[in-house]
C-alpha cells in the first residue's frame, strides 16, 4: 500500500511505496522533530511536527510511487554531490 504525507486531510506529498520513504521526505523537509520520552532510559525518538501524519493512500491518476521514490533518491544524491 502506498503512503503520503498529510496535514489534516490535505495530501502534501507525492505518493511513495513505503511509509519509510515518506519519513525520509518529511525529515528532509524539516517536519521531523526528536521527542524525549518521560522515561529517561529511552532515547529521543523522531516524530512528525504538529498536525502532520503519514497515511496509506491511493496514488493520484498517472502517479507512480516507485518513480517518485527513484526521483527523490536521485535528487538527494545530486544534493550530496553539489555540497561536496
Amino acid at each position: 500500500m502506498p503512503y503520503a504525507l498529510f496535514c489534516n486531510d490535505a495530501k502534501l506529498s507525492k505518493t511513495y511505496p513505503s511509509e519509510a520513504d515518506v519519513w525520509k521526505v518529511a525529515q528532509k523537509s524539516g517536519l521531523v522533530v526528536d521527542v524525549v520520552s518521560e522515561d529517561a532510559k529511552v532515547a529521543p525518538r523522531p516524530v512528525l511536527d504538529n498536525g502532520y501524519e503519514i497515511r496509506p493512500c491511493q496514488p493520484d491518476p498517472h502517479e507512480d510511487p516507485a518513480r517518485n521514490k527513484a526521483e527523490a533518491e536521485r535528487d538527494a544524491l545530486t544534493e550530496i554531490q553539489l555540497a561536496s
